[in-house]
């Protein structure tokens, strides 16, 4: 008898270790999020959401979406939002950032051939426009987890809604738009200006100091 019932508890203690090994099997890991140049192609190629594009690089892209969509709430990690094909935000895990809201800024540079990450981090990057995109995208109020659109409470920026997508349509790694609308053209037009005005005044050299004053007789 005795033997009996040492049997049976050694049988229910491995029944128990098994089902409990089976529940933590069962807990899914957390994922990884790694980004690199590969992260980020064709801006298109993402979902559409009024105006922008969002993504999930861990491939959460219809909570991405749902976010997006609703207009507010807190996005999951591994989302990505773009306005234009040469910038981007994306959403860590909880813990990366406290001031940024775990979000990551990236200025990229874009050819036909692929994508190259110039600049990331959180605080510290600066746009093609000369904005600090933290502090533009800081200004949105609490309920839009730092996603500026027109009315979240952001800094208004030189990105009309033609230019953006005029930009988004000639993003140089999807596939060409042909017959590219009369306003985006002139948007462009306007865009490539600023954008020589802006590298002539970074190329011009600096003003000689003025001669100091000489100090009059006593």
């Amino acid at each position: 008898m005795l033997r009996s019932n040492l049997m049976i508890a050694v049988l229910a203690g491995v029944a128990m270790a098994a089902a409990v090994g089976a529940g933590f099997a069962q807990t899914p890991a957390a994922k990884t999020l790694t980004i690199t140049d590969a992260s980020f192609g064709c801006i298109r190629d993402l979902k559409p959401v009024r105006g922008y594009f969002v993504g999930n690089l861990l491939g959460d892209t219809d909570a991405t979406v749902k976010v997006a969509s609703s207009g507010s709430g807190v996005y999951p990690p591994g989302s990505v939002v773009q306005l234009v094909p040469g910038e981007a935000m994306v959403k860590h895990a909880a813990g990366y950032n406290a001031a940024t809201k775990d979000w990551e800024f990236f200025e990229l540079n874009v050819t036909p051939t692929g994508t190259k990450i110039g600049k990331r981090g959180a605080a510290d990057i600066v746009n093609q426009f000369g904005g600090n995109c933290f502090s533009c995208h800081a200004k949105a109020e609490a309920k839009y987890d730092m996603i500026c659109e027109q009315g979240h409470g952001c800094d208004p920026i030189p990105v009309t809604p033609v230019l953006a997508k005029a930009i988004q349509n000639t993003d140089p790694r999807c596939p060409k738009v042909d017959n590219l609308p009369a306003d985006q053209q002139e948007a462009l037009k306007q865009l490539a200006a600023f954008r020589a005005a802006a590298a002539a005044r970074a190329a011009a050299p600096a003003a000689p100091a003025a001669p100091a004053t000489p100090a009059n007789p006593q």
